[in-house]
């Protein structure tokens, strides 16, 4: 009978020692899952900041390709308009320039008509109004500005003139201009047409 109270309280002793390893064992098993709960929970935020960073870097990156894009569109634009500006005011110039070639012969008409007309009929009605034709005709061309080339009395420049003769002068010094055969003009100081004349040898 002894040896049964014995072996029954080794029975109890031996369970209550597994009842006390399972409760630490529970124990251990809650810290264990609370850290890594706690762990889970502080890299939580972590990882929603990265991807905010992420997203926030990209957003960066977008504005940027965008800005860029917008500024390189902007500078191809103003040199478009510059090159057209520039085209338009070509054609302008080689327009008005073949104008003016064409009414400088109707000018040199002009002058040779007025220069025909005898001394006896200058202040003829017929003489005024070709007169006033001729001033309104060279006004207009000067608001264009298109200027006569001085010629008679002036050093010969050949960026002006044309010397088609040399002649003798008492009046002037070698290399001047001694007489005018016909005008030259300038236009906004580009030569259209230049100065025929003859130069003192």
């Amino acid at each position: 009978m002894q040896n049964n109270v014995t072996g029954e309280m080794v029975n109890e002793s031996e369970t209550a020692t597994d009842e006390t390893v399972k409760k630490n064992d529970e124990v251990n098993d809650n810290e264990s899952a609370k850290t890594e709960k706690e762990t889970a929970v502080s890299e939580e935020p972590e990882k929603k900041g990265f991807k905010k960073r992420a997203k926030t870097d990209k957003q960066k990156e977008r504005i940027t390709e965008l800005e860029d894009r917008v500024m390189r569109q902007m500078a191809e634009f103003e040199n478009f308009r510059k090159r057209t500006e520039k085209e338009k005011s070509f054609m302008f110039e080689t327009g008005a320039r073949s104008v003016i070639e064409k009414i400088l012969p109707v000018v040199d008409n002009f002058e040779r008509g007025l220069a025909a007309i005898p001394e006896a009929e200058k202040d003829s009605s017929f003489a005024e109004g070709m007169n006033m034709i001729y001033k309104q005709l060279m006004t207009e061309l000067e608001n264009l500005d298109v200027k006569v080339i001085p010629a008679v009395g002036q050093e010969f420049n050949p960026d002006l003139h044309n010397a088609v003769m040399q002649v003798e002068s008492d009046k002037y010094e070698t290399g001047i201009v001694a007489a005018e055969m016909q005008r030259g003009y300038t236009y906004r100081n580009t030569v259209v047409r230049y100065s025929m004349v003859s130069v003192v040898e």
